[in-house]
């Protein structure tokens, strides 16, 4: 497997980036300002990342993807470990996420990979999101924020 930064005469991996998030709009969006990373293996797009700066010193994990066959084989844990040494390597001194409440699994993953809860965005989703979002039975309404010291 072989992750790289996204060439600028690429198209954005559109259809994985609306797998982390339903939101072509704020998709489209964040990608433009951010820098966008994909995994790839024999030629073919199986996971990506968008690392967006939001404040001096500071960037965001803002999506994480992995095609559906590739899920649960460690593919995602690789790409946030990436993400966290690509900003270390930036000179970021802090890069942070945000998840919904009911991403079990997104919430386990990054604090398995040192990233710690550092408050909640009360209906994030039903404020950003003209759908509703359902995940593991549960409604997603708040953003669970969380961060890492670099």
């Amino acid at each position: 497997m072989n992750i790289r930064k996204l060439n600028s005469n690429e198209n954005y991996p559109m259809e994985l980036l609306l797998l982390a998030d339903p939101s072509r709009k704020l998709v489209e969006e964040y990608v433009k300002r951010g820098e966008c990373v994909v995994a790839e293996e024999d030629n073919r797009i199986i996971g990506t990342y968008v690392l967006l700066p939001t404040r001096p010193a500071t960037v965001e994990l803002v999506n994480v993807a992995v095609t559906e066959d590739r899920q649960g084989q460690g593919l995602g844990k690789q790409l946030v470990l990436h993400a966290v040494h690509t900003a270390k390597e930036k000179g970021y001194q802090t890069i942070e996420i945000g998840t919904g409440n009911s991403g079990i699994g997104q919430l386990a993953l990054y604090q398995k990979c040192g990233f710690r809860i550092i408050g909640v965005d009360v209906d994030f989703f039903i404020r950003h999101y003209e759908e509703e979002i359902y995940e593991n039975g549960i409604p997603c309404r708040d953003m669970i924020r969380l961060s890492q010291d670099l």
